[in-house]
């Protein structure tokens, strides 16, 4: 169980740090959400993998799993999601005052003659 989780944490952290390292707004939203999935399957594994066990300590509980992982888990969700929320509206406001979604161009009015330059044939 416990290698099963590890791969997972491991393959969504190198999925999320590939899509942030993209150069547009929507991998990098989808990536940061992937790097958040990797945090709180990690802070949730933390909590010690045992299976029907209770959270919290009974008479005659021979073992438990710590409740505290639980919680931090489900606090790290919301803040995901309204983070999330705020940085596609950033992405959107972005994307409505340039017409790209490309994160390494300029604005529009700003100096451009140190942005790379891109070819309407060539790949976006």
């Amino acid at each position: 169980m416990e290698l099963l989780i590890a791969s997972a944490v491991g393959v969504l952290t190198a999925a999320g740090i590939y899509l942030v390292l993209r150069l547009r707004t929507f991998p990098v939203i989808i990536g940061t959400s992937l790097l958040s999935y990797a945090v709180n399957v990690f802070l949730f594994a933390s909590g010690r993998l045992a299976m029907d066990a209770p959270p919290v300590l009974r008479d005659g509980a021979e073992r438990y799993t710590d409740p505290l992982p639980q919680a931090l888990v489900l606090t790290a969700i919301v803040i995901s999601f309204g983070m999330t929320a705020v940085v596609v509206m950033i992405a959107l406001g972005s994307w409505l005052s340039s017409d790209d979604d490309r994160v390494d161009r300029p604005a529009r009015g700003e100096d451009d003659t140190n942005a790379p330059s891109v070819t309407e044939g060539g790949a976006r």
